[in-house]
């Protein structure tokens, strides 16, 4: 990615946070940073997976919730300070996303983010990866994988970063856990349970979400460490709000729909990979 495009994104993204209580729309943020509204939506969304409009929904909704869970103010100076013209307004926005209102997310106490601030590396050298660059990750790769893990909360609802450090550090102990690097930086992580065959986490920085990351990773699993057996993983069912766009990746990665489940609270499906997805055959 040039230096150019990338010095836009982050202008955008910096002009977001500064004003996350104001009302955003795409005609302000582009005459702000004097851009061409139709360019800056395009190259916004091909860079970060999510529109202007939603990446910065998603950013007030976080730092709503935050408020919910570690203040005591009313739930109407809430949502005026998240930049919703009326507590009904955000109440509505929250439950689409949070699946209980700001009351009940108030009282039990359990936050967590749909969208931390999202950082760009200031250069992406282009190249082709491979499956032999994947290595089993470490304790040394525990601070550039939760850095990824902060780009990708939007795919793992109630995902409680001090549960899932405790158990990323497990997956490490027990060589189940990948990563692929790109010098010093990750480019994308996995994490598995191999008795289970299940993909626990799959996060791709958003630098590298066209590069077949992901791909490669689940390959890598699936064909060699887990000698061709079915995966599965879950993700939002159909409809829901919060989805990023989840679904049609794991879509798009061989993965077909399976049981809908429920998992800490939050309605659920199960996807699943047949065994030697990603061969080629003759």
């Amino acid at each position: 990615m040039q230096r150019a495009h990338t010095d836009t994104i982050m202008q955008v993204i910096g002009y977001v946070e500064r004003n996350l209580n104001n009302k955003l729309e795409l005609e302000t943020v582009a005459a702000a940073l004097h851009y061409s509204k139709f360019h800056l939506h395009r190259m916004f969304a091909q860079t970060v997976g999510l529109t202007i409009h939603d990446y910065a929904g998603r950013r007030r909704l976080t730092e709503g919730a935050k408020l919910l869970a570690f203040s005591r103010k009313p739930i109407l100076e809430i949502a005026l300070e998240s930049g919703f013209e009326s507590q009904q307004a955000f109440t509505s926005a929250f439950k689409a996303m949070y699946k209980t209102t700001p009351a009940k997310f108030r009282k039990s106490k359990a936050f967590y983010p749909l969208q931390w601030e999202i950082r760009l590396h200031e250069e992406v050298l282009p190249g082709d990866f491979r499956q032999e660059d994947i290595c089993l990750a470490g304790p040394g790769d525990v601070d550039d994988w939760m850095e990824l893990v902060g780009f990708s909360v939007d795919g793992y609802p109630c995902l409680d970063e001090g549960t899932y450090l405790e158990n990323l550090k497990r997956r490490m102990s027990s060589q189940e856990a990948l990563i692929l690097r790109d010098g010093g930086r990750a480019a994308g992580v996995l994490a598995f349970w191999a008795e289970a065959g299940s993909v626990e986490f799959l996060a791709v920085h958003p630098q590298y979400r066209n590069r077949g990351v992901g791909k490669l990773l689940l390959d890598k699993l699936q064909n060699e460490l887990l000698c061709g057996r079915e995966i599965t993983v879950t993700t939002y069912r159909a409809g829901d709000k919060a989805d990023t766009g989840y679904r049609k990746t794991y879509a798009d990665l061989g993965f077909a729909e399976g049981e809908l489940l429920v998992e800490y609270g939050y309605p659920t499906q199960r996807f699943a990979r047949g065994p030697r997805a990603g061969v080629a055959h003759d």
